[in-house]
């Protein structure tokens, strides 16, 4: 067995996925492309790069740079732009080898306007990989992706650890954040510990699937007792611990939107759920009061960030705003007479 496989989080993540997948199994379209695992040949180090990823936080980035901590410990590194790791030791050790980077001109400090994108739950940043591109590609930005423990520590230390990041970034005038379920709580943590200069810089937020009236996916894992045992980190506070972690996520208090995957009707993609669904969260959860425009797209949760029209009312709102207006419904052929 891999060791990693045995862990408790592991463990509650695996069974968490069988429900996830028997969600979307009945709307799953014949001929579909075949899970990662039975066409991947890499797939046992993608699932290694995966597991790896939920051990580290972010604590400083440059671009596609960063130095990242595992949370509880003083253990650091440094990753280059290829994910390969530069240097392991002691934070101030990273920190004083990232600087002689910059100093040396190897890494770029970041400046002007910024977007940092959040993973969501049980991934890392390359799940987010589609979406960083096309907005790297579509904004007059610079774009970076934000990579967090989620399974390892609790929201506060998240958020904490999202502090760090924006606290490394004096240069940037100008942040928005584009969040992908649980890390628009991240991010809403992180507002409600921000110090009103940061806050002060922040434009726009685009969150998209987020869970922000809590879970009842979640709730359902809190009922079935191993599961809600095995959880720990921050699926643990979604699961048992809603009503008082939900009481320290801040509204944005900048502009922001919501996109939400539905089918538009009172049945969802999930026959787990109750109303319209994308899968994973209600579209009833995502609505947050304050929110400054509400797009609703058919598109499952986990495939947000690979979808065009996501992406594309992504950077829409980034630079306007507002969602871009959906596509009029084709009309009706008429009928030959």
């Amino acid at each position: 067995m891999i060791p990693f496989l045995g862990t408790p989080t592991a463990i509650w993540l695996a069974c968490s996925l069988i429900l996830l997948a028997a969600a979307e199994a009945e709307e799953m379209p014949a001929g579909a492309p075949a899970p990662v695992a039975a066409t991947d040949p890499d797939w046992l180090a993608t699932l290694r790069r995966s597991a790896d990823a939920l051990q580290w936080s972010d604590d400083t980035i440059r671009h596609d740079w960063r130095l990242q901590h595992r949370p509880g410990e003083d253990a650091c590194r440094i990753l280059d732009p290829r994910d390969e790791i530069v240097l392991e030791g002691s934070r101030q050790a990273c920190l004083d080898a990232l600087a002689s980077l910059e100093q040396a001109g190897k890494v770029s400090p970041v400046t002007g306007a910024t977007v940092i994108v959040l993973h969501g739950l049980g991934e890392g940043r390359r799940s987010m990989l589609p979406l960083v591109a096309f907005l790297r590609k579509n904004l007059d930005a610079t774009v970076l992706s934000f990579g967090y423990a989620s399974t390892s520590t609790g929201i506060d230390d998240h958020g904490r650890a999202l502090a760090s990041v924006i606290k490394g970034l004096p240069a940037a005038d100008s942040i928005s954040f584009v969040g992908h379920s649980m890390g628009n709580l991240v991010v809403r943590r992180w507002m409600g510990l921000a110090a009103e200069d940061d806050l002060a810089r922040v434009r726009r937020m685009v969150m998209l699937g987020p869970p922000n009236q809590g879970s009842e996916l979640a709730r359902m894992v809190a009922k079935i007792g191993v599961l809600a045992a095995l959880s720990n980190g921050a699926a643990r506070e979604l699961v048992l611990d809603w009503q008082r972690i939900s009481k320290d996520l801040a509204v944005p208090p900048c502009p922001f939107g919501i996109v939400a995957g539905g089918k538009g009707d009172d049945r969802g993609y999930s026959s787990f759920l109750a109303g319209d669904d994308d899968a994973v969260v209600r579209v009833e959860e995502t609505r947050l009061p304050g929110e400054d425009d509400f797009l609703l797209l058919p598109v499952h949760h986990a495939a947000m960030m690979k979808h065009q029209g996501v992406q594309q009312a992504t950077a829409a709102f980034l630079k306007t705003g507002r969602f871009p207006a959906p596509a009029p419904a084709p009309a009706a052929a008429a009928v030959a007479k």
